[in-house]
């Protein structure tokens, strides 16, 4: 193990950085999303935090290769309570209220078209929600916090869907299509997006 000094690790982190691809730029009409307060709107915040998660996951996945642990963990865990914020307290979910990952299926494709979706756009939504969260709308990233069947971060952007977004598949799934609908277009556009950075 090498130590340097507060000078060696700026210089060392200059060196990264350079490295890097720079940042997309925003575009005047994402500029304007954000001013008006669109709650789709790319989130440079959000997007740093779900990169952040995807390279400590790889970073964990690598190590446990290289140990040769068995079985593949999942990136998302199932926590105790509801996640609260923004004045959402936790809360603990429904008893007998487990999740429906094929009833959140059927509730997401039957609101496919109501979003501008055709039906040549459910395998991609099927797939990008599976790899996100397994379509349980209890699921949780254990990197990055993301909440719910579309990984929302944090999970209270998607209380412009419903109050009920903590418990509610259908909230979740609505404020999801919205959110793939403003940010990418599309699901097979978000999905494209996912497998080459990891995340949407």
């Amino acid at each position: 193990m090498i130590v340097i000094g507060g000078g060696g690790f700026v210089a060392y982190r200059a060196i990264q950085n350079a490295n890097e691809p720079p940042p997309t730029p925003f575009s005047l009409n994402d500029l304007g999303k954000i001013a008006a307060g669109d709650p789709f709107a790319p989130d440079p915040q959000s997007d740093l935090l779900k990169a952040e998660a995807e390279q400590a996951y790889r970073a964990d996945k690598l190590k446990k290769d290289r140990s040769g642990a068995a079985g593949k963990d999942l990136d998302w865990v199932v926590p105790e309570k509801a996640p609260g914020g923004d004045g959402f307290p936790s809360m603990n979910f429904p008893p007998g209220s487990d999740p429906s990952p094929g009833s959140n299926k059927a509730t997401a494709k039957a609101m496919l078209a109501s979003n501008g979706f055709g039906a040549d756009q459910w395998g991609c939504l099927e797939r990008l929600w599976q790899k996100e969260s397994g379509w349980n709308e209890r699921a949780m990233n254990r990197y990055s916090g993301a909440y719910g069947i579309p990984q929302s971060l944090p999970g209270t952007k998607m209380a412009s869907a419903g109050a009920d977004w903590q418990t509610n598949a259908a909230t979740q799934i609505k404020w999801g299509l919205g959110y793939i609908k403003g940010r990418y277009g599309t699901p097979c556009a978000a999905w494209g997006h996912s497998q080459s950075v990891g995340w949407y």
